[in-house]
């Protein structure tokens, strides 16, 4: 088994009263790697100046990792099958709704990514397919949830 971590850092500007809830939500993130990515409540949530919008929000890094984890896991299974991926390019749209239990949540996320292939080796419709049903299978973070994730997008030869 693996273990992840991430080192979540916050502290009250000493100007803010903290209970008038009229503090700031800007904070860090960082990781094993060294990389530390400065992170804010999403705006939508609690309004600027308490947010920061050119922060990552936690909903965001959400849909990222559904997304990144799908990529990983599809090239991974498209070079075991003899495809060469040039490229991968997704923009990913989480929507938060209420869930079954009537709480706000990150319910559905859209991955509509356009893939770019070359080589000898082409692959058909049902293959780009069969790779994407693979890789939501056996993605980790896809295990990990309850979120509806659905892929579209496209793939090319180059």
């Amino acid at each position: 088994m693996s273990q992840h971590q991430a080192h979540i850092q916050w502290s009250r500007q000493p100007d803010e009263r903290f209970v008038d809830l009229r503090f700031s939500r800007a904070h860090t993130w960082q990781f094993d790697g060294g990389v530390t990515v400065p992170a804010s409540s999403a705006p939508t949530a609690v309004p600027i100046p308490y947010s920061k919008p050119e922060n990552v929000d936690p909903e965001e890094a959400f849909v990222a990792a559904l997304s990144s984890c799908h990529m990983l896991t599809f090239i991974w299974l498209a070079g075991k099958d003899q495809f060469v991926v040039d490229s991968y390019d997704d923009l990913a749209i989480g929507h938060m709704s209420r869930n079954d239990q009537g709480r706000m949540a990150v319910t559905t996320a859209r991955l509509e990514p356009k893939i770019v292939f070359s080589g000898e080796k082409s692959p058909t419709d049902e293959d780009v397919a069969r790779l994407h049903h693979a890789a939501h299978e056996q993605c980790f973070i896809a295990n990990s949830v309850l979120t509806q994730i659905s892929v579209g997008g496209s793939w090319t030869k180059a």
